[in-house]
């Protein structure tokens, strides 16, 4: 993992662990899971370690939260919420065009 990938995640789960402003990351399924599988060197919606990242986000209970996070903050790299940066892009767009109402995903 890129060593800057690697301390976003190093700092959000110290703020998790400090009881910062992602609290929801506590419930996160991806908790304990291999970082990397989260930030694919390459994110292309046919991968397998995208599918494979993508099918612990579906177990997750904090799924729309961590989505949602990921989209306000701008978060350019990685798999949050089920969707690649490509994705978190579109909606971000779609959001702006359509008067900043989240869309249902």
């Amino acid at each position: 993992m890129p060593e800057d990938r690697w301390l976003l995640y190093r700092d959000a789960v110290a703020e998790v662990l400090a009881g910062g402003g992602r609290a929801w990351l506590r419930e996160a399924a991806c908790i304990g899971e291999d970082p990397e599988l989260f930030f694919p060197l390459v994110e292309r919606e046919t991968d397998a370690r995208v599918a494979e990242a993508r099918a612990v986000c579906r177990r997750c209970r904090v799924l729309l939260a961590c989505r949602s996070w990921a989209i306000e903050h701008g978060e350019d790299a990685g798999i949050w919420g089920g969707t690649t940066a490509r994705q978190r892009r579109a909606i971000s767009r779609e959001m702006r065009i359509g008067g900043g109402e989240r869309p249902v995903h």
